[in-house]
C-alpha cells in the first residue's frame, strides 16, 4: 500500500526544527543522524553530524525531514526544501507509480530507483517541478 506525506529539507537545523514541530504538535520523534546509519560510508565525515531521516507522528499527522546533503553543486533554493515523500513495502507498487510519474521529468536531478543500505531509492523533480522521494523495502520484483 502506497503512503505519502511532506518530507522536509533543512540546512542544517532539522533536528532543532523537528524537535520544535514535536514540541508543538506532540507524539513521537525518531531523529536518525548520518553518522548513526548504514549510509555513513557514503558520505564524507563532516557530514556524519546532519540529520539523515527524522520522523514525526502525532495522531494522524506524520512529517519526515532530512538536513540537505545533496551534491555541493546543488544548493537548498526555496522550492527544494519540501518534497512528497512516498513509501511502499512493495517494490513493484513503488516502481509503476515511480515511472508513470518520471514522464517529462527533469533529468538534471533525476535518480532512478536504486537499492541503498537502507533499501528502494529514488527521487525526482517531475514535469511541473514537483520534487519526488521514493522509499521502500530492499526487495526487488515481487514474483
Amino acid at each position: 500500500m502506497l503512503k505519502a506525506t511532506p518530507f522536509l529539507l533543512f540546512d542544517g537545523n532539522c533536528a532543532e526544527a523537528m524537535t520544535f514541530y514535536h514540541i508543538c504538535l506532540g507524539g513521537d520523534l525518531t531523529i536518525t543522524k548520518l553518522g548513526d546509519s548504514p549510509m555513513k560510508e557514503t558520505l564524507p565525515p563532516e557530514k556524519h553530524d546532519k540529520v539523515i531521516n527524522a520522523y514525526l507522528k502525532s495522531d494522524d499527522i506524520e512529517i519526515s525531514a532530512t538536513d540537505w546533503m545533496a551534491a555541493p553543486q546543488y544548493e537548498p533554493t526555496w522550492g527544494d526544501i519540501y518534497a512528497i515523500f512516498v513509501l511502499s513495502e512493495s517494490y513493484d507498487e513503488l516502481k509503476r507509480i515511480f515511472d508513470k510519474l518520471k514522464v517529462g521529468a527533469r533529468t538534471d536531478r533525476f535518480q532512478d530507483l536504486h537499492q541503498l543500505p537502507i533499501g528502494t531509492y529514488g527521487q525526482m523533480y517531475d514535469k511541473y517541478g514537483i520534487h519526488w522521494i521514493f522509499k521502500g523495502d530492499s526487495v526487488k520484483a515481487e514474483s
